[in-house]
């Protein structure tokens, strides 16, 4: 069988639905789009599930979204970059999903240079308590920018935080300290709703974990953090149940 359809074989059978059952508890979709449009983190393989065909996304999204049950009346749907490179199908979909299901929640994901499309975004799903997540990784705008190249110009966190909800951020990265980790939780926590705590997980990209950085947040951070409310970790990256 040749090296791209086992490829997409393995992309096709990820596990991509889940249930979230610590803090705030929801069911997690792992949908898949057209890919990332921004595609530069050099620390990301993530954007490597996607596929441009919609009607075969959607086909794969319609089986996902049939295992939805409603029983959190709360619906996390991520993709392999933002809710904007989903189609038009699939969103709709998750409307009628989430309405027959009783959901009212619902948390999409987004790069930030999709930050003018939100508005839009809410109004289409206005019955809905919609929650958008930003891919921030950290405040630390040089790290971020230097060396994540995360394309967000911004600076001041009450302008980066403006059209989003939630963050995620990633630790574990040499060039972190215990400093740098603790300015972004405690930022985190004053400009979003929650936030989700990435540990940098080995991948397919040239950039790695460094582990010095990983037991300063074991040991100094995780204590602190690990039963607020308002905060997941994710040690694995598929500790959600999806991937």
């Amino acid at each position: 069988m040749p090296c791209r359809v086992l490829w997409d074989a393995f992309l096709y059978y990820m596990e991509r639905y889940s249930k979230i059952l610590e803090k705030e508890k929801r069911e997690i979709v792992l949908l898949r789009g057209r890919g990332c449009v921004y595609g530069k983190c050099p620390f990301c393989d993530y954007h490597l599930d996607k596929c441009a065909d919609d009607n075969a996304n959607y086909l794969l999204n319609s089986d996902v979204l049939s295992q939805v049950t409603g029983e959190f009346d709360n619906l996390e749907v991520i993709n392999s970059g933002s809710v904007f490179e989903l189609d038009s199908r699939t969103l709709n979909l998750i409307k009628a999903v989430c309405r027959d299901r009783n959901i009212s929640t619902i948390h999409f994901e987004s790069h930030y240079l999709y930050k003018e499309k939100i508005p839009a975004l809410r109004r289409d799903f206005s019955e809905f308590n919609v929650k958008m997540k930003l891919g921030l990784e950290t405040f630390d705008w040089a790290f971020r920018e230097k060396v994540l190249k995360k394309g967000i110009p911004d600076r001041r966190p009450e302008i980066i935080s403006r059209c989003f909800d939630e963050a995620n951020f990633l630790f574990g990265i040499s060039g972190q300290t215990l400093a740098s980790m603790e300015q972004d939780i405690i930022l985190g926590l004053t400009y979003f709703e929650r936030i989700c705590l990435n540990i940098m997980c080995e991948n397919s990209t040239s950039v790695r974990p460094d582990e010095e950085v990983i037991s300063v947040f074991r040991e100094k951070i995780y204590p602190k953090y690990a039963e607020n409310n308002r905060v997941d970790i994710l040690i694995e990256n598929t500790d959600f149940g999806v991937g």
